[in-house]
């Protein structure tokens, strides 16, 4: 990226009410960590730190348009994708990439919201394992996630991450970072495989409940740090770091009755 250049990111996502997760916390992660953040939304959901209440997916068609409308003027340099919701917005969502050539691209499966509420059609899961996939950069699936994909039963064993991840790069993304936060691992293990191999990226553990949204702040923290011209590399390494202190601040802020979010701004608010 050019010095004289402003690094954008792009979030397709849905919207979270209560600002946790979602296109809020991705756009408060781009701009957490220097990044102007696009957003084109995909579903709007009535939820808050206890739970997901109603869900409306946007149309498909005006999925589409935000997407040309951003890439017909805007210069951008990484792009997110989570909450899809439907098999009507896949397709739309692949329609729109092509918009965006050569530019890298972070695919989330957000499937399951942390409450355990459904947030993608069970129809669809297909289509986003065999058509958005193959388009990613990097996928970021949490175990339940790379389990499904896998069609293979939900395993939290430390020891069945790095086989599994393996299985998950197979279905043609370039990398995949296989989240292990519900793992029985004694540190935070994330497993990174791409084509030279796997990698464990480690942080310690962290005794809070208030971590909704840590899927999605990872995924938009490695787009921000790809979108400003780190490597992939590098760019989910340092996206480790961000989450981790993300989390370790958690407590510092106090947000809704359940599972509150992590502090994005941790390293700018005032300490309490």
């Amino acid at each position: 990226m050019a010095s004289d250049q402003t690094a954008i990111a792009l979030t397709i996502a849905g919207s979270d009410s209560s600002g946790g997760a979602g296109i809020q916390a991705d756009l408060k992660t781009f701009s957490a960590l220097g990044v102007y953040g696009a957003s084109a939304i995909t579903a709007l959901t009535a939820q808050n730190t206890r739970g997901v209440d109603e869900v409306m997916a946007v149309p498909p068609e005006f999925v589409l348009a935000q997407m040309r409308a951003v890439a017909s003027d805007l210069k951008v340099g990484a792009i997110k994708i989570g909450m899809l919701a439907t098999s009507d917005i896949i397709e739309a969502v692949v329609e729109g990439l092509d918009g965006f050539p050569s530019v890298p691209v972070v695919l989330d499966p957000v499937m399951v919201a942390t409450s355990g509420d459904p947030l993608l059609d069970t129809d669809a899961i297909d289509q986003l394992r065999t058509k958005l996939v193959p388009r990613a950069d990097i996928i970021t699936p949490n175990l339940r996630e790379a389990a499904v994909f896998l069609g293979e039963p939900d395993e939290s064993r430390e020891r069945w991450m790095a086989g599994r991840a393996e299985r998950l790069l197979a279905l043609g993304a370039d990398a995949v970072l296989l989240t292990g936060g519900e793992s029985d691992a004694e540190t935070a293990l994330d497993v990174f495989v791409d084509e030279r191999g796997v990698q464990r990226i480690e942080a310690p553990r962290v005794d809070t409940k208030n971590t909704h949204g840590t899927g999605c702040t990872l995924s938009s923290a490695i787009a921000a740090e790809l979108a400003k011209g780190a490597s992939l590399d590098r760019a989910v390494k340092m996206a480790k770091l961000y989450v981790t202190a993300a989390i370790m601040a958690a407590d510092e802020i106090a947000v809704g009755e359940g599972a509150g979010p992590v502090h994005h701004f941790h390293a700018l608010w005032p300490k309490p």
